[in-house]
C-alpha cells in the first residue's frame, strides 16, 4: 500500500491534496504495478506482474487492442501514445504514476468544475465518473483541453455527493454511464475500467 506521505510527495501541486486522497483512495490499487485490461464489456484475466519489465511487457502487449489501465492510479496506459515505443516504465513507477494521474485527473475536475460554472459540491463525484469511464457528457473527456484555473466559490466545499443548497442538480439529459462506449467498440483506448476499486483507501495522516 502507497502511504499518504508518498502520495501527497508525488501528486500534482495543482490538485488539493484532499481532492488527491480522495481520488486515490476511490480508484487506487494498492500495487504500481497493477494492470487492468478491458475489451468491450470484458475484463481480460492477465498474470499479475512481478516486476516493472512484466507489467510493462503487459501494457505494450495489449494497447491498441484493448484498454489498458495502470498503476497506482490506474492511469489509461494509451492516452496520448501513438506508437508503444513511447510508453515508458513511469507507468508502473508508483510515484510517477501518481503524478502523470493527480494531473489528468485535475484536468477532468477542472472540466466538470466548469460544466458548472464554478466549484460545487458534486463536481468531484462527476470528475470520478468521468475518470472511470472515459466520458463526460458524450465527450470523450482525456482528450478534451484543460479549461485552466477556475475561480473558487465562497463557501465551496472540495467534493461532495449532493448539489449545494440553491443549485440546481444535473440535468436529465445527460447520457447513460458507458453508452458512448458501447458507440465506440473500435476505439480501445476510449473504454472505462470495470473492476470496482471502490474501498482501496490510503487512510488519513495524523
Amino acid at each position: 500500500m502507497i502511504d499518504v506521505a508518498t502520495i501527497h510527495q508525488c501528486a500534482d501541486p495543482g490538485l488539493k491534496p484532499a481532492i488527491v486522497e480522495k481520488f486515490i483512495r476511490a480508484v487506487g490499487a494498492p500495487d504500481p504495478l497493477a494492470v487492468t485490461v478491458r475489451t468491450g464489456n470484458r475484463v481480460i484475466l492477465v498474470t499479475p506482474p512481478k516486476t516493472a519489465d512484466d507489467a510493462m511487457e503487459l501494457v505494450r502487449r495489449y494497447v491498441g487492442q484493448a484498454m489498458v489501465r495502470v498503476g497506482v492510479t490506474q492511469y489509461p496506459a494509451g492516452h496520448g501514445v501513438t506508437d508503444i515505443a513511447e510508453l515508458k516504465p513511469d507507468l508502473v513507477e508508483a510515484c510517477a504514476n501518481i503524478r502523470m494521474g493527480t494531473a489528468l485527473f485535475g484536468k477532468i475536475y477542472r472540466v466538470v468544475t466548469k460544466w458548472y460554472g464554478a466549484p460545487a459540491e458534486g463536481a468531484f463525484g462527476e470528475a470520478l465518473e468521468a475518470w472511470k469511464s472515459g466520458y463526460f457528457e458524450g465527450k470523450y473527456v482525456f482528450d478534451e483541453p484543460d479549461p485552466g484555473s477556475l475561480p473558487a466559490r465562497k463557501g465551496a466545499s472540495v467534493a461532495g455527493d449532493k448539489p449545494a443548497h440553491g443549485e440546481a442538480a444535473r440535468p436529465a439529459s445527460r447520457p447513460d454511464d458507458g453508452t458512448q462506449q458501447d458507440k465506440e467498440p473500435d476505439n480501445p483506448n476510449k473504454a472505462g475500467i470495470r473492476i470496482d476499486l471502490t474501498g482501496i483507501g490510503v487512510g488519513k495522516p495524523k
